[in-house]
């Protein structure tokens, strides 16, 4: 059994890295990237969603949204920011400043050896920064607790602790490949950025306060992380709620109360979207038939099962797998 709900989450919703740009400038600069929505056919064709972010090598910049209202955050060498929910955003020298959208910009050459993108902002101006600059996919659909779970703007400074070193030596390791462009720095590059963002996501999960709500804070939970991980370890068994109740040490009332305040909701409930989450991707992933991922997915009927599967991710299983494998002409009914 899987004693690491984090690690299954990051695996199921399927992490793939695969553009970087490598960022030289020269104030005054600023480098804008419309919402995911908008370049993610083009960054990552084939992501269900993309989520960027940004190493500052040297130097300092500023991130600001662009789609809502916050206020801009001031980057120092070795800081990185992340935009988890791929809103717009504004990378510049000084706050306040505009990009122009290219989208050309954002397409993914044919030979993946190519990458990372160069990229030369000259204001003309005596202060410099360096960035990486990363795009991330997974699958946002049907459910992904993780991705539900993290800020708007994610951003962790550079600090004297071994959570911080490591993201700093993959991100010095990533400057370094992208400065490189040895033979196979487009690989190099994927995997190093599967990893930063891993590490992003568990040192956020150790800085949260000791009050924070949310499925992330709710794996730090002595009661929830505890039921978190049974279901996830076992996602097929035949779980009640008297079962969890007694495995986590808590009456029925209560581990559902305060599992729907981690999670967001009980945890029944919740383990039907993992189970239809897993099935999502054997759909993807196999040629099993739709009642074998059913059974699996503890549904005594294809029926029952396209049905809940539909109402979750907003078509029937059948264009599903059509969609995921890239076949054409195929619409949901």
């Amino acid at each position: 059994m899987s004693a690491d709900t984090l690690s299954d989450v990051l695996e199921a919703v399927r992490l793939k890295s695969a553009v970087f740009f490598d960022v030289d400038t020269s104030a005054p600069w600023a480098a804008e990237t419309p919402n995911a929505a908008v370049i993610g056919p083009a960054v990552m064709p084939g992501a269900g969603h993309v989520i960027e972010y940004h190493v500052l090598a040297s130097g300092t910049c500023w991130a600001a949204p662009v789609d809502f209202e916050a206020p801009p955050v001031l980057l120092r060498a070795g800081d990185v920011v992340a935009f988890p929910h791929g809103d717009a955003h504004v990378m510049s020298s000084a706050p306040g400043l505009r990009g122009e959208e290219d989208l050309e910009r954002f397409r993914q050459p044919d030979d993946a050896e190519q990458l990372p993108f160069l990229v030369n902002l000259n204001g003309g101006g005596a202060e410099r920064a360096h960035l990486v600059c990363g795009f991330l996919g997974c699958d946002a659909r049907p459910f992904n607790p993780l991705l539900d779970a993290l800020p708007r703007i994610l951003h962790l400074r550079s600090a004297d602790d071994a959570a911080s070193r490591a993201v700093a030596e993959l991100a010095r390791l990533a400057v370094k490949e992208a400065k490189d462009r040895r033979a196979g720095s487009g690989t190099m590059l994927s995997r190093l950025g599967e990893l930063m963002f891993v590490e992003l996501v568990r040192r956020y999960v150790e800085t949260l306060p000791a009050d924070s709500s949310g499925w992330l804070a709710g794996l730090r939970d002595r009661h929830v992380g505890r039921a978190l991980n049974l279901l996830h370890g076992e996602p097929r068994r035949a779980w009640t709620l008297d079962m969890l109740a007694r495995e986590t040490g808590l009456s029925r009332s209560s581990l559902v109360e305060r599992f729907s305040a981690f999670a967001g909701a009980p945890p029944m409930q919740y383990l039907q979207k993992w189970r239809l989450q897993l099935a999502a991707r054997q759909l993807a992933d196999s040629s099993d038939s739709i009642a074998t991922v059913a059974e699996r997915a503890g549904y005594d009927s294809e029926a029952a099962f396209s049905r809940a599967f539909r109402k979750m991710a907003g078509m029937p299983p059948a264009a599903w797998r059509n969609a995921a494998t890239g076949k054409v002409g195929v619409r949901a009914r």
